[in-house]
């Protein structure tokens, strides 16, 4: 008897067979833009901390086409990864409220109402 288990060969795309796979790889991906941003911003607060003249640098910078790319690239794919994840909340968080479950399509439009009213609050809060 062969003291080495059966290790299966495994291909580098087998995620592009099913459609299902290639979703949730691409939203995988998409965490790494959010992430990017996320430091971008913490970027941000230390040129601000900096003085003025680190925090027009930066600003001209995210004004730059290259900056302007950059940040729609993360919009899209930070819209893309909430979406996703509002899909999937009612499964990953799913609410019982007086021994009923509620619905999946109740908790998904709750998240899209939170995510505008929060957005009004910021363009309220930014002046547009």
């Amino acid at each position: 008897m062969s003291r080495r288990p059966y290790m299966r060969q495994v291909e580098r795309s087998w995620w592009l067979h099913r459609p299902r796979y290639v979703a949730y790889m691409i939203r995988e991906l998409t965490s790494l833009f959010v992430g990017l941003y996320c430091a971008l911003l913490a970027v941000g607060l230390i040129r601000l901390s900096q003085g003025a003249a680190a925090w027009d640098g930066f600003v001209t910078a995210l004004a730059s086409p290259p900056g302007v790319i950059f940040q729609s690239i993360c919009l899209v794919f930070a819209v893309y990864h909430s979406v996703t994840w509002f899909a999937l909340t009612p499964k990953a968080m799913p609410l019982m409220i007086g021994g009923q479950p509620v619905p999946g399509m109740a908790i998904i439009g709750a998240h899209y109402a939170a995510w505008a009213v929060v957005s009004i609050v910021v363009l309220i809060a930014a002046g547009i």
